[in-house]
């Protein structure tokens, strides 16, 4: 605490001692801080917000057109409108090539110092700032305005051009697509006339009608065998023997069709015949037959045998169908396939290309996604950077302290002894301190130089506090005042007179 105190006094002996060294170094310190903060370059911010609106109709005929989403919209839009393309556009169109101070400025260095300097901030997920920076206040308006105006062009004129692209390609697909479905269409037809039949009749009623014909046949050949043994036999309708004969037979032949050989009642009948023949041989019969009826049963057999043949040719016929039907019906089905997928693919590039249509028209027309300018960008009249203010003021009391440090260095460096203290420190034994006392005359002159340069210091340092007054009053005076004195235009106005 004593310490403490000690060093207080120091301090202030110090301050008393060099007050005029003080005040000249914080008012010099000041004074360059505030030069500084004139001098540093004056950062001007431009902003323009954009609204991204969707049209009624896109609402109305959503489903019907094909159309990027918002979210696609605004994913995008953060790298297209930063693109070295558009902003090479932008620089172009501002003429930033022809500042005078971009003379060594290459295209490459200025589209990289738009995209340092340009800001995009997304907002509600419809809504966009665009802000862009820089020394000159028309230029960062220019840049801003240009660069919203050129990203909408040249989105709007994309959009048509991808719809165009898109309904162009369309048509070609469809196009190409129409010629192979004609194509698979043709193949199927004419496979359908060469292979008609055996791809048109039903499997299960062709194998009906094979069964049905087998039958039919096996009573043919039953009835012929029937005939046949009837002609072995036949002999005048008037031979008693030779009727029942044949009775017997046409009766052997029905039973044999429905019974074995071993069923009693074949037998019995078997036996009847063998003991008709036997009574027939006995008397001699039996070796003159019927001319007609013999005729008769003839030209049954010759029918019978030609009713045979025709059904087993229509048996082995549909055998054989029956056989090529599962083949004939796999070709068709895979040309049926490709038909249908080629069908398939022509149907929904022809709806499609519906959509595209709708989609184009709307491009055209712009009836889809809008860009609207909510705030263009306007002239920024202050500068966001720097911030004078707080420089002044940080200057003031850094003149302050970096005064006072400058004592105290000052002081450190100085060898010689002030006080008591410090000789005691050596263990030397202080016999008197001999006090500095001036002469009324010099203490005179001393306060009189010090009155004069504290009122001149005052009324400097009141002075330089005009400087933050004014930048919080918003008052350019100074920036003015420089800008008139500027070599660029003084040379300006030396022509100017000249001519």
């Amino acid at each position: 605490m004593q310490s403490s105190e000690l060093d207080f006094k120091k301090y202030r002996q110090l301050l008393i001692r060099r007050k005029e060294l003080f005040v000249t170094l914080a008012l010099l310190i000041m004074t360059a801080v505030t030069i500084v903060s004139f001098a540093l370059p004056k950062i001007y911010e431009a902003k323009s917000t954009v609204f991204i609106e969707k049209n009624v109709i896109s609402e109305l005929v959503k489903g019907l057109t094909v159309s990027p989403s918002m979210e696609d919209t605004i994913k995008v839009l953060t790298y297209a409108i930063t693109s070295r393309t558009l902003l090479a556009k932008t620089a172009d169109s501002v003429d930033m090539n022809l500042a005078p101070n971009n003379n060594t400025e290459t295209e490459e260095e200025l589209v990289k110092k738009l995209q340092k300097n340009i800001v995009v901030q997304v907002k509600d997920k419809n809504l966009f700032i665009i802000s862009y920076k820089d020394r000159n206040p028309r230029l960062a308006q220019d840049v801003v305005n240009t660069l919203v105006r050129l990203y909408i062009e040249e989105n709007t004129s994309s959009k048509r051009g991808e719809s165009y692209d898109a309904t162009k390609f369309l048509s070609e697909q469809i196009s190409a697509f129409k010629t192979k479905l004609d194509k698979a269409q043709d193949e199927v037809n004419a496979y359908k006339r060469a292979k008609g039949t055996a791809i048109s009749i039903d499997e299960g009623k062709l194998f009906q009608d094979i069964n049905a014909s087998q039958q039919k046949l096996i009573d043919l050949e039953m009835r012929r065998r029937q005939l046949e043994g009837m002609r072995q036999v036949t002999k005048t309708t008037s031979d008693p023997l030779r009727s029942k004969l044949s009775a017997l037979q046409k009766q052997l032949h029905e039973l044999q069709a429905q019974y074995t050989d071993s069923y009693p009642g074949v037998l019995t009948v078997k036996t009847e015949i063998e003991s008709i023949k036997e009574q027939m041989k006995t008397s001699g019969g039996g070796q003159a037959l019927d001319s007609n009826e013999l005729a008769k049963v003839d030209s049954e057999i010759a029918a019978i045998k030609i009713s045979e043949g025709g059904l087993r040719r229509n048996i082995a016929s549909n055998q054989a169908l029956l056989r090529n039907i599962p083949a004939a019906k796999a070709e068709l089905d895979k040309l049926e396939l490709e038909r249908n997928n080629q069908k398939n693919i022509y149907d929904q590039l022809f709806a499609r290309h519906g959509q595209s249509e709708v989609s184009k028209q709307m491009e055209v027309q712009d009836k889809s996604t809008t860009f609207r300018v909510v705030d263009p960008a306007v002239l920024p009249t202050a500068p966001i950077s720097p911030n004078r203010l707080a420089i002044m003021l940080f200057g003031i009391a850094g003149g302050l302290a970096g005064s006072f440090c400058v004592l105290l260095f000052l002081e450190q460096m100085d060898a010689s002894v002030k006080d008591a203290n410090f000789v005691k420190e050596f263990g030397v034994p202080v016999l008197a301190v001999i006090p500095h006392i001036l002469n009324p005359r010099e203490a005179a002159m001393q306060h009189k130089r010090a009155t004069r340069l504290f009122t001149v210091a005052g009324v400097y340092f009141l002075f330089l506090l005009c400087f933050p007054a004014m930048e919080l009053l918003g008052l350019n005076y100074v920036d003015k005042m420089i800008t008139y004195v500027s070599p660029a235009n003084l040379v300006q106005d030396v022509k100017g007179h000249l001519r």
